[in-house]
């Protein structure tokens, strides 16, 4: 992996629900890629700050990509309310299309839960997406129910990481979701981690970088 600067871009870009407040960390002269990151649910405290998606970022940026997080409507400053994982969607496709503008490269988008659910919607069909990371993905919270039928048609690489202990998104279903989808597909259980990989954080980032430097053959 390369070294790179720290620089931080804070901004807002323009989304389908009003301005909507992102971060950019730089990448390296001569990236071959950027990278998209979307975090968890925003009415449970989810914004682009939470430390999974601050790991995954550093996995990302690590290898020179520059990476963009930014925050759903209604959620930290920007603008909008909360849509129930519907309008969130084009919040995610405002996003690609602010990275081709500014990158015009191929793009790794990663998710974590409720993001992971929401941004696969928008980036499996679309053609600027390369590869797709799903972190914690979630099956079953509480009331709420995820379905991921639109992955059948998704040949492109996806890596699933989730903790073994997932309580949102059990082994077994898990592990039939995987085995439904079209190759190339990778599913690593991080032993002993939650839905938030408490305590196993170093597990999953790792898992990224190893799978990433696969992809970027590097």
């Amino acid at each position: 992996m390369t070294n790179t600067t720290a620089a931080i871009q804070s901004f807002f870009l323009t989304g389908p629900a009003g301005r909507i407040e992102a971060l950019l960390n730089r990448g390296a002269a001569g990236a071959t890629h950027a990278a998209l990151l979307c975090h968890p649910h925003p009415v449970y405290g989810g914004t682009m700050h939470n430390k999974v998606v601050y790991h995954a970022m550093k996995a990302l940026n690590g290898f020179g990509l520059p990476v963009l997080r930014f925050n759903f409507r209604g959620a930290g400053s920007s603008e909008g309310s909360h849509d129930g994982g519907r309008g969130e969607v084009d919040d995610v496709r405002a996003a690609l299309q602010w990275l081709e503008n500014e990158f015009n490269l191929p793009i790794i988008f990663a998710g974590f839960s409720f993001g992971a659910a929401v941004g696969l919607q928008a980036a499996c069909p679309d053609p600027r997406v390369e590869a797709l990371i799903s972190l914690g993905t979630p099956l079953q919270v509480n009331d709420r129910s995820y379905g991921y039928s639109f992955l059948q048609d998704c040949a492109k690489p996806k890596l699933f990481v989730s903790g073994g202990n997932d309580q949102y998104g059990p082994r077994a279903a898990l592990e039939r979701l995987v085995e439904s989808v079209p190759e190339p597909r990778q599913l690593v259980l991080v032993e002993g981690g939650d839905h938030f990989f408490d305590g196993h954080l170093p597990e999953m980032r790792a898992a990224i970088e190893q799978w990433v430097r696969k992809l970027l053959h590097r």
